[in-house]
């Protein structure tokens, strides 16, 4: 605002302001949310423990904060990117939304080059997060 006279969104194309941008925008995307966020460039995950009822409502809470964080700051996650990846024996497997579409469910993901499966040897009984659901973000 300068001299009270607001200037209109615009698209940032072909310069360096887009991605700074890009970075205002998402810095503080974890403030509020209860899970834990990753953020690398242009790609972020939303991670929690799941092994009750409400570690499963407590994911959908962040993922629909995202989404209203996104509505409000004019961005979009590009849902064909974002997936659920279920880890831990016994995990029960909960179906999670952004905005109105349900996600998909991904056995396995590659994430900055190390493959991360669902039937992974390390998730086991008695490890030390049963359970654990990541909702992975564009």
């Amino acid at each position: 605002m300068v001299n009270g006279v607001t200037s209109g969104w615009q698209p940032v194309l072909g310069s360096i302001l887009g991605p700074v941008l890009f970075n205002v925008f998402i810095n503080d995307l974890d403030v509020g949310l209860e899970g834990v966020v990753s953020k690398f460039v242009d790609d972020t995950k939303l991670g929690g423990a799941v092994d009750s009822i409400e570690g499963g409502e407590a994911l959908q809470r962040d993922l629909d904060r995202l989404k209203n964080r996104a509505i409000t700051n004019r961005m979009r996650f590009n849902k064909g990117k974002c997936q659920i990846l279920h880890l831990g024996r016994g995990n029960p497997g909960y179906k999670y939304r952004l905005g109105d579409e349900t996600l998909e469910t991904s056995h396995a993901e590659r994430d900055l080059g190390v493959l991360v499966d669902s039937m992974c040897p390390g998730c086991q009984e008695g490890h030390p997060y049963p359970g654990v659901h990541q909702a992975r973000h564009c």
